[in-house]
Formats: C-alpha cells, sequence, structure tokens
C-alpha cells in the first residue's frame, strides 16, 4: 500500500483534515486514493471510534472498492469494511468504513441529518457530478454548518477543476497527488464512414487489435445494445478469434458473478475482451488490461425542462472522458489506446460533459430539498445552483403529483413520497394503491425503475404494453421459466423491496386505486394521451408522441406513456397502457376541468367561444358559449390577425399610398411628431389603433366591413391631416394645367409619371416637402411609355432633349416638338390651341 502514488498526500491530508476538517484531494487514475485514502484515516484521533462513509458514483465501483479494502485488510466484507447499495448491503457493527452509492447517503441525511456515528465523509470521484453527488454535498456543507461542527469532509477526483470545488468548501486545502500510472500510446483509427454502424465497426477493429496486443482488451461502449450486438458479431466470427478468447460484456445490471468475471482476471489466464460502458471510466481496476479500444461515444439522459421529458442521447465523449479511459491501459504496466476517431476529431471534442444538476430531471432534489426544510436552492452552497426553469418546471410536476400545495410546502402525501427511494412519479403510484393491489403496484413501479425486461430487436418494433410485461412477470413467478426473460428475477427483487418500504406507511394512505390504468394515470397525469390518428397521440401536457403503426397500442383511443424518449420532434413511446374514457373521468386526483375558452381558430379563421372540458391539453368536449365579453371576443380577433398577417386587412390603393406618405414623410422630418405607420408597427400594436374598430367582428371575412384609410387617418389629428397634404400632396399640378398623382414609396423619391409635353417651360425639377425632396421624373411618350427618368430637369433639356425630339417627332409627328422647351407652351393635346 505504501507504494501507491497517493501515499506521498497523506502527511497533508492529515493535517489539513485536523484544520481545517475539510480538503480537496486530486489524483490521477491508478494512484489509489479510493483504497489507501480511507484505511490510511481509519486511526486519526478525531475519528475515535466513528465510521468513514466513503460515497462512490456507481454500485459497481463501490462494491469493488469495499471488497478490495476489505482483501487489503485480510478480512471478509462486513467487517472492518462495508457496503451498502441499492437492494444490497454487507455491513455489521463492527464496520468503520462503510462504502455507499450516492442515493444511500441522500436518504440516510434526511433520516439522521447530524450523522451520528460518522466522523468523515468522503466523496470519492466527485468529477463524475451526479446529481446526487452535488445534492449530497451541498446537504453534508449544510450539516457542518448548522449542526456537526466537528464532522470531516474530503473530496476527491482524478480530474475536476480543484478551485471551483475548494471555493464551495469555504477555501479547503487542494491535495495533488502525483501519478505513477505506465505511459499509454495512443492510436488514431480514424474517423468511421458516417453510413457504417458502430457495432460493425468495433468488431472489426477488436480483430485489429487482438492481432497486435496479447493483454486483455477493454472496449468502451455507449450501452448495453451495443455490447449484446458486438458480442453476437464476434461470437459470429470465432473461427478467426484467438483461442479460448473470453468475451465478458460489464454494464451496471448485470449480476455480481458476471461483474466480477469482466473485473477479475481469467482464472485460467486465457485472454479476455471486456465489453464495457463508461462504468469502466473510473474507480474500478480491471486487472490484466494492457489495450484500451475507445468506440468514443457515449450515453446520457438529456431532460427538457421545456417539455417535461427526457431523451437519452448518444454523445460524442469529452476530452476529459477519453483520458480516463486511455488510463485503463496504464494501470498495470506500459499499454495502448485505439481511438476510432481522428486526431483532427480529438480536437474538436468537448473539454468536459456538463454536470448532470444541468441536464436533469429536478423534480426528485426539489423533493429532498422540500423534505430537507429548504424552499429555495439559493438557501444551500453548490457548485453549480439547478437551473431556474427545470427547477420551477420540477415544482409543476410535484404540484400535479399531490406532493405539494400552491405555496410550495410539503403536503401529507409529498412527506410519504420523500420516504420512498423511488423519483416522485413511482412514489405517488405505489401510494395510491388500493390494499388489494399493493403488489400490482409494486410491480408497476419495479417495471419501471429497472431495465426493460423486453428489449427491443432489430427484427422489428418492441411491444410497448406494460401488461403484457406483467403478465410475463406473472408467468416467471409461477415456474414457466422457458425462455426466461433475465430481467424478471431483479424485477421482482425490487418489487419485494417496495412491497417492504410501504408498509410501515400503510395506514395513512389515501383511498386507493385498484387498476393498472389508474395507477400509471396518476403517476404520469401529463402523459395521458389520445389517438390523434393511427400511432400518433396528443398528450396531456401539450407533447405529440408516437408508437410504431404494428404496435397492438398504435389504435388505442387513449393511453398513458410511462416511459417515453423525447425525441428530436414527437417523442417515442417506449412503455405504456391503454385506458378508457370512463376511468379516466372516475380517477380522484385527476379531475377534469371546466374552463371557457375565447380564441383565434386557425382552421376556420374566426374567433370561437366554448366551454371546454379538458384534461391539460387534451379536450374532451366543447359547446358554443351564449353570450361572450365583448373585450374578449376583441382580444380573439387581434390574436387571429397576428396570425394572417397585416395583409389580411382590407388595403387598396388608396390606404396604401397614404400609408406610403406618412413613411416616407417621418423618414424626411424625422424631428417632427409624426406617429409611424409601418406594417411591423401596425402589427405590434394592432390594440392601440384597430382594436376600437372591431367591435361585431368575430371572423376574417368580416374584417371587409373596415374603412381602413379612415382608420389610419384617424391617427392624426385635423392640423395634421391638413400639414400632411401640404408636405406630401397627392396630385402636383404640372404647367400643362392637368393635376398629376405622385407614387409614394417609402425608402426612394416620389414618382411623378407625365408626358413630356406637358412640362415645356418647367426648368427646374419640381420638390416637396418644403422643397426638401426632389421628384423623380417619368417623362412619358405620346404613347405614355417612359422615354426619360431624372431628377435633373434642366439637364435633361440642355443635354439630351434634342435627341428625344429627333427621334420621336418622326413617329409621333402630329405633336407638338419646339426648338426651345424653356419658351414653348405646355399641353395636355397633341398640340396647343393657339399653335399650327
Amino acid at each position: 500500500m505504501t507504494k501507491l502514488a497517493v501515499s506521498s498526500a497523506i502527511p497533508a491530508l492529515r493535517q489539513a483534515l485536523l484544520d481545517p476538517q475539510r480538503a480537496v484531494l486530486s489524483a490521477p487514475p491508478g494512484s489509489g486514493k479510493t483504497t489507501l485514502v480511507p484505511l490510511e484515516l481509519l486511526q486519526e484521533p478525531w475519528l475515535t471510534s466513528q465510521r468513514i462513509i466513503l460515497l462512490e458514483p456507481r454500485r459497481l465501483a463501490a462494491r469493488a472498492a469495499a471488497a478490495r479494502m476489505a482483501d487489503l485488510l485480510g478480512e471478509p466484507l462486513g467487517e472492518t469494511v462495508g457496503y451498502r447499495i441499492r437492494m444490497d448491503r454487507r455491513v455489521s457493527d463492527k464496520t468503520r468504513i462503510e462504502v455507499v452509492t450516492e442515493g444511500i447517503l441522500t436518504r440516510r441525511l434526511q433520516q439522521d441529518p447530524e450523522l451520528q456515528g460518522v466522523g468523515l465523509v468522503i466523496f470519492d470521484e466527485f468529477h463524475e457530478r451526479s446529481l446526487h453527488a452535488d445534492l449530497a454535498l451541498a446537504l453534508t456543507l449544510d450539516v457542518m454548518s448548522v449542526l456537526r461542527d466537528d464532522l470531516r469532509l474530503l473530496v476527491m477526483s482524478a480530474t475536476l477543476q480543484t478551485e471551483a470545488v475548494s471555493r464551495q468548501l469555504a477555501g479547503a486545502p487542494v491535495i495533488h497527488a502525483a501519478g505513477r500510472s505506465y505511459p499509454v500510446q495512443i492510436h488514431y483509427l480514424g474517423d468511421p464512414a458516417p453510413e457504417s454502424r458502430l457495432p460493425d465497426v468495433v468488431s472489426r477493429a477488436i480483430l485489429q487489435v487482438l492481432a497486435r496486443e496479447q493483454g486483455d482488451l477493454l472496449v468502451f461502449l455507449p450501452g448495453a445494445g451495443e455490447i449484446r450486438q458486438v458480442a453476437e458479431r464476434l461470437a459470429a466470427r470465432s473461427e478467426v478469434l484467438p483461442e479460448d478468447l473470453q468475451i465478458c460484456p460489464l454494464y451496471g445490471d448485470l449480476t455480481k458473478a458476471k461483474q466480477d468475471r469482466a473485473i477479475l482476471p481469467d482464472p485460467q489466464g486465457r485472454q479476455r475482451v471486456v465489453l464495457a460502458t463508461s462504468i469502466a471510466e473510473t474507480s474500478l481496476t480491471i486487472e490484466g488490461v494492457t489495450a484500451v479500444l475507445d468506440s468514443g461515444w457515449s450515453r446520457l439522459p438529456r431532460f427538457l425542462p421545456s417539455i417535461g421529458m427526457s431523451r437519452l442521447e448518444t454523445l460524442r465523449v469529452s476530452q476529459a472522458a477519453a483520458e480516463q479511459r486511455a488510463g485503463r491501459a496504464g494501470r498495470l504496466g506500459p499499454g495502448a489506446c485505439y481511438r476510432l476517431w481522428s486526431e483532427h476529431r480529438q480536437a474538436k471534442l468537448v473539454a468536459r460533459q456538463p454536470a448532470e444538476i444541468l441536464e436533469a430531471d429536478l423534480a426528485p432534489l426539489v423533493l429532498e430539498l422540500l423534505q430537507w426544510g429548504v424552499k429555495s436552492p439559493s438557501d444551500l452552497h453548490w457548485l453549480d445552483p439547478p437551473p431556474s426553469g427545470a427547477y420551477a418546471q420540477a415544482g409543476d410536476l410535484l404540484r400535479a403529483l399531490g406532493a405539494i400545495d400552491e405555496q410550495g410546502r410539503l403536503t401529507p402525501m409529498g412527506r410519504a413520497m420523500a420516504s420512498l427511494p423511488v423519483h416522485p412519479r413511482l412514489a405517488h403510484l405505489l401510494l395510491r394503491a388500493d390494499a388489494a393491489a399493493r403488489q400490482l403496484a409494486c410491480d408497476l413501479a419495479a417495471l419501471l425503475e429497472e431495465r426493460d425486461i423486453l428489449p427491443r430487436t432489430r427484427e422489428g418494433p418492441g411491444q410497448v404494453d406494460l401488461e403484457l410485461r406483467l403478465s410475463m412477470l406473472e408467468s416467471w413467478r409461477t415456474g414457466n421459466r422457458q425462455n426466461v426473460l433475465q430481467g424478471c428475477r431483479q424485477v421482482d427483487r425490487v418489487s419485494r423491496q417496495f412491497q417492504r418500504l410501504l408498509k410501515p406507511i400503510e395506514p395513512h394512505m389515501p383511498r386507493g386505486i385498484a387498476s393498472i390504468q389508474g395507477l400509471l394515470a396518476l403517476g404520469f397525469p401529463d402523459r395521458i394521451g389520445r389517438r390523434t390518428r393511427q400511432g400518433r397521440f396528443q398528450l396531456s401536457n401539450g407533447r405529440a408522441a408516437w408508437v410504431d403503426e404494428a404496435d397492438q397500442l398504435a389504435a388505442a383511443p387513449y393511453i398513458v406513456a410511462a416511459r417515453l424518449d423525447a425525441g428530436r420532434t414527437d417523442g417515442r413511446i417506449q412503455l405504456a397502457v391503454q385506458i378508457d374514457e370512463v376511468e379516466l373521468r372516475q380517477l380522484p386526483d385527476i379531475p377534469l376541468r371546466i374552463s371557457e375558452t375565447i380564441g383565434w381558430d386557425r382552421d376556420k379563421q374566426a374567433v370561437t367561444a366554448q366551454q371546454v372540458e379538458h384534461l391539460g391539453a387534451l379536450q374532451f368536449s366543447a359547446r358554443p358559449l351564449p353570450e361572450v365579453d365583448p373585450e374578449a371576443l376583441r382580444a380573439g380577433m387581434l390574436v387571429g390577425i397576428r396570425q394572417l398577417g397585416i395583409d389580411a386587412l382590407p388595403w387598396n390603393q388608396s390606404s396604401r399610398q397614404w400609408q406610403s406618405r406618412l413613411i416616407c414623410l417621418c423618414a424626411w422630418q424625422p424631428d417632427a411628431d409624426w406617429p409611424p405607420m409601418t406594417d411591423r408597427w401596425l402589427l405590434e400594436h394592432l390594440e392601440v389603433w384597430l382594436a376600437p374598430w372591431l367591435d361585431g367582428i368575430s371572423r376574417r371575412s368580416q374584417l371587409q366591413k373596415l374603412d381602413l384609410l379612415n382608420i389610419l387617418q384617424s391617427r392624426l389629428s385635423w392640423d395634421q391631416r391638413k400639414r400632411m397634404d401640404e408636405l406630401v400632396p397627392t396630385h402636383l399640378r404640372v404647367p400643362s394645367g392637368s393635376r398629376k398623382r405622385l407614387e409614394y414609396q417609402p425608402g426612394s423619391s416620389p414618382v411623378l409619371a407625365v408626358r413630356l409635353q406637358e412640362v415645356f417651360g418647367l426648368r427646374e425639377t419640381p420638390r416637396i416637402c418644403l422643397g426638401q425632396v426632389p421628384l423623380l421624373l417619368h417623362l412619358l411618350s405620346p404613347a405614355q411609355r417612359p422615354i426619360q427618368v431624372t431628377q435633373d430637369l434642366q439637364g435633361f433639356w440642355e443635354r439630351t432633349y434634342s435627341e428625344v425630339k429627333r427621334e420621336l417627332k418622326g413617329r409621333y409627328p402630329k405633336h407638338y416638338w419646339p426648338d426651345d422647351p424653356y419658351q414653348a407652351q405646355a399641353t395636355a393635346r397633341v398640340r396647343p390651341r393657339n399653335r399650327d
């Protein structure tokens, strides 16, 4: 033990825990921090006979760490060193070092805030930043500041932003332990083709690596599904594999025996390929591994607070995770790491994945905080505080489940839910079960808590019906274990544990529900769905979800979706049951609500006013309201106009030209008090200028009754209208005596289109707006075709007129073409009356 790299840090660690009683230890993988540090601190005077709690983020790592320490002491598990994980524990009165998983520590803190008999809490592998670790650390710091000034705290990690953690721990000293890992040579195998399947690529790469490496090979894959597929491909090519090669899966849901087979060397010395998820990144030392093959992917849940659902995403590993994985090859000697990506891709990987608290479903955390007596997360110290959006969404769900009241306080139901170590949805389901349906509720909760016992296959879509799984579980219990589903045993264990947990609470439970459908609806009231078409459902939370059209629930009128993946657009339903409308109406905690809805109907293009019976976003019945508040009707019409766009109003040439004149005037006199009248302003301020004119109008077709020009002009006073006509006139009198229309276009000069003969004698280009704006003259031929566009009339007379005259005189000989346009008489006729 004294040869372990972390040994050099022990003296500084002892001093820091003596005073100021808290420390941050940074030590690389393989340094021995997990097993050596607790054993070295066991005899410290300040610990006396108290226990050390060592927090591990994963059950497999907790069991392995406890077993390793017990082995170092030459004792069986449960003596000096023990562990306590979900559904398994090996502790006794003699236990001084207790290795626990994160949920266990949170539960212990809630039951015994003083942590009696505990002298030191160690958070191991804190860089993984799980939600429970962040919560447990915040609660432990609260205990130290209020209840236990003698409690010691140590945070350990291989890769961690130590300064930030030190600040959270009130400036705790940071102690660094140098690593003694062996060199690992990195090989980049290049980026696979985009169309290639990951199991195929990994299987081929394994064959390449095995041809070069003699020791055990650790392969990192995103999840259990990919592990099974790679194992199948390797089994199919056994003739090209080394003789007696052992394929060993490693993921959290395996039995202890199978996990040990992957962690410990083969008893007969045979070469192994360990196919693992990210569970093998830290904490575990898989003995015999000399090479790592990294697929470069990991699978993580991402919670979307805006829709209250999680999406399981397969993501590129971070640089920190890639380094952790490579380090697995250098634990026991020089090794090699083969990466299934390019060096160019490596440079683009993110430094580290965000902490789970920033992207997780926070309903369990909010319930824990309320049970702790904290209404606002700001009352505790966090490395990253919970995001406000996800926190508020979690509160909404807890209110829907009856866990908190409108003031945000825990209800009796909420306190009972907080006493159960499951998600609040499942806790509510368990607590609302009728006594006769207690086992049914426990079975349902266990099926939802554990991995699906009926996984999807490549041959077709899996059936999503939960009742099918209940039937399979019952068949397994009655002894029909041919083609046994391996998950049934674990589901049965969890179900029996739930039944034991419920016994002390039974006398305080409210009137119960007996059906599968009712129980699920009480646990997932926001995921009750109505079919909109084959395989498509509208959920009560407003989202859409789907199942494969071939699934037996695809035609169900109503369902309750207990497990679904949020997906990129619509959610994919993974587990659900069918429910009928009659039962929905009878559920006591899911009352259908009656509300009056007055709003715009996009399809009818009209305001509809109805009394609606609904469950969230699901509408069950509707009837017209006999009387409608005029203000509500007007507001609905304004919504409709905004959706339709400003062009839905009855514009004509006169109203558009008036609008253009005013917009131009605003641009030419920006300091004057002219009201804005752009389409954007009009659409944004409908309440200001249009709403008073909408009395009695409830549909698009009725908008044609509006006198839009009069409505727009009413925005100006009488003096403003008069002034506007002077500054931006609609017409201009030309030398011939004719009144010609001016055309206005915002951003351009006003256009005066006039026949050339009508402006003889006019020397300068006409101007408007107090002489500020020159007109753009469109000089027309006798056939009303433009022959010149200019803002320089004098220049036209002097430089261009003679050529125009020569060209057009032959074409229009009867028309008047004087030599001197300055002295000529303007005319609207072919020739002036007093000329030959």
